[in-house]
């Protein structure tokens, strides 16, 4: 697995990453309310037949966010 600075949007099926911060504070709060804390570990799951949305696992749940969402999200994996 390489190392780098993406984003959620960046990432493919099955990746992992940890959550390092947001590009957005607005979003930044209501994902925060859902559990998309920095440090969280964050896997990327898979995409709608189309590539939006996608599906993500954090804080035990499963998540679907938008591709233009997913992109405020900056990961470390």
């Amino acid at each position: 697995m390489s190392s780098g600075n993406k984003t959620v949007a960046e990432m493919k099926p099955g990746e992992v990453g940890i959550v390092t911060g947001f590009f957005d504070e607005h979003l930044s709060v209501k994902l925060m309310e859902m559990g998309c804390l920095p440090g969280s570990p964050v896997r990327f799951n898979f995409s709608a037949p189309l590539g939006d949305p996608v599906c993500i696992s954090l804080a035990g749940y499963e998540l679907s966010l938008r591709l233009e969402e997913a992109a405020t999200i900056s990961i470390l994996n």
